[in-house]
């Protein structure tokens, strides 16, 4: 008998606040170790929380967006747990009363379309980050310890590693285009944790879970899955017995390791946090979420189908991140031509950005200039050629396009009186391609125009070559 994966999915999302949630130490990434830390976030005895509002703001933003029913009554509680990233001895996030429910997101992997189902979301502080030197010591840093969390807790509703990715994707893009989270994986601040077990096909009773967790790429994910399902499906067929534990991915070795045996809510022994009053979200406020609520990729997709008559596979990379709509909308706007503008991101930037491996993030490029390139590409005063190397001296050293143009002598030459003596000089000297042309070999005509304009350079105008050719041949 064929056996069935069953996976649900926690999601980490660090929030892009300014400050911590419960005090004003900054979020920024990348400080000296334990430089952002107060006796808040360092766990000193008698510090007491005060919550960040953007916090709030942020975790009913992301359960509009996810479709969520938002609880207008939430409150904190206490996770006790002692583990040394933790220095006040328990974590402060939402058990009883999270902040959104039953939510949904529509994902299509393999062709086909599905319904996710999100449990929760709830708003947590993060932990601080432990340094391990090969068993000699652990180093302690405690910058990240209270950046603001949320938690998407999904159904088990995954059943291949195909769904789980294409979710994520998604979930990542709304998250970016809503402003909430960077959702750097390999900073930390967007992390997955997959619930994963297994059950013949047909049967209701899930099986016994493991939850795998230090996943930092969606490859990652797709091998994890794969390798630990198959542990579950040869640890059953051989008569053994799962765990239901917490497992460590080691995706060097591409293998996952216990950790520890996972717990269930009555280990934390969860209790409403005294320090902290509860949050009351009256419709006023839950209005004013939902009116900043921007356009989403997929409804930015739709727009751009409609709208500029693009394609669906370019459709996709517009909106592929948020710098890059947002170029394709300057774009469009200050040229007046969304075809030469979908075909400049699509074509020439995507080419840059893949070659010098720059990341949709790190874009940073100016669409005035870009878009005065357009309009002397469309005026016939620049040739493609001459303007494909101005595209990519904007994206390299943001050149002026006007002066990197006259400095290069890159104006298309129009002067007929120029092109006429070009072409002329072509034909005398390539008696045997002319010869060739005339005898129907149309290939011929292409290298006397190559030739005309390896004269010329990328100012040579190709049209007024080609009609001056033909009228001479």
């Amino acid at each position: 008998m064929s056996w069935e994966i069953v996976m649900g999915l926690e999601v980490h999302a660090e929030l892009s606040t300014q400050s911590k949630i419960f005090c004003g130490c900054s979020t920024k990434f990348g400080a000296e170790p334990n430089t952002q830390v107060c006796v808040g976030c360092g766990g000193f005895p008698g510090s007491l929380p005060v919550l960040n509002k953007a916090v709030v703001e942020y975790a009913v933003r992301a359960g509009l967006a996810l479709n969520c029913d938002i609880t207008k009554f939430s409150t904190f509680d206490r996770k006790n747990y002692f583990y040394p990233d933790l220095p006040g001895a328990y974590q402060i996030s939402q058990l009883h009363a999270p902040i959104c429910r039953n939510g949904s997101l529509e994902i299509e992997a393999n062709g086909e379309k599905k319904h996710i189902g999100i449990h929760q979301i709830h708003m947590e502080q993060d932990a601080g980050k432990l340094v391990h030197d090969a068993g000699k010591f652990t180093l302690i840093d405690l910058n990240r310890a209270s950046t603001p969390l949320i938690e998407i807790v999904t159904r088990p509703d995954f059943r291949s590693a195909d769904e789980v990715i294409a979710y994520l994707e998604k979930l990542r893009e709304i998250l970016l285009y809503l402003d909430v989270c960077d959702c750097k994986m390999q900073e930390g601040s967007f992390r997955a944790d997959v619930n994963l077990s297994v059950r013949r096909v047909g049967e209701e009773k899930l099986g016994t879970r493991t939850e795998v967790k230090n996943i930092n790429s969606f490859k990652a994910i797709s091998r994890a899955i794969e390798y630990e399902a198959a542990r579950h499906i040869e640890t059953l067929e051989e008569g053994g017995r799962l765990v239901q534990e917490t497992r460590r991915w080691d995706d060097d070795r591409g293998q996952s390791f216990s950790m520890r045996e996972k717990a269930n809510a009555l280990d934390y022994r969860y209790f409403p946090d005294p320090d902290l009053l509860p949050i009351i979200i009256d419709d006023e406020w839950l209005s004013q979420i939902k009116d900043s609520i921007p356009e989403l990729a997929h409804e930015k997709r739709e727009r751009y189908i409609s709208d500029y008559g693009v394609s669906v596979k370019e459709s996709v990379i517009l909106t592929s991140h948020k710098n890059i709509s947002s170029l394709f909308e300057q774009l469009v706007e200050k040229s007046k031509n969304p075809t030469e503008s979908t075909n400049l991101i699509t074509g020439e930037l995507m080419y840059l950005m893949n070659t010098t491996n720059t990341l949709p993030e790190e874009l940073d490029i100016n669409a005035d200039k870009l878009a005065l390139l357009i309009s002397l590409l469309l005026d016939g005063k620049i040739s493609r050629a001459a303007y494909k190397d101005v595209v990519g001296a904007i994206f390299a050293d943001d050149v002026c396009p006007e002066s990197y143009i006259n400095e290069h002598k890159l104006m298309m030459v129009s002067d007929t009186s120029v092109i006429d003596k070009v072409v002329e000089a072509v034909v005398a000297n390539n008696e045997k391609a002319v010869a060739e042309y005339r005898e129907g070999k149309e290939k011929a005509f292409g290298f006397l125009v190559g030739q005309a304009m390896k004269e010329l350079g990328s100012a040579g105008n190709p049209e007024m070559i080609r009609a001056k050719l033909k009228e001479l041949l």
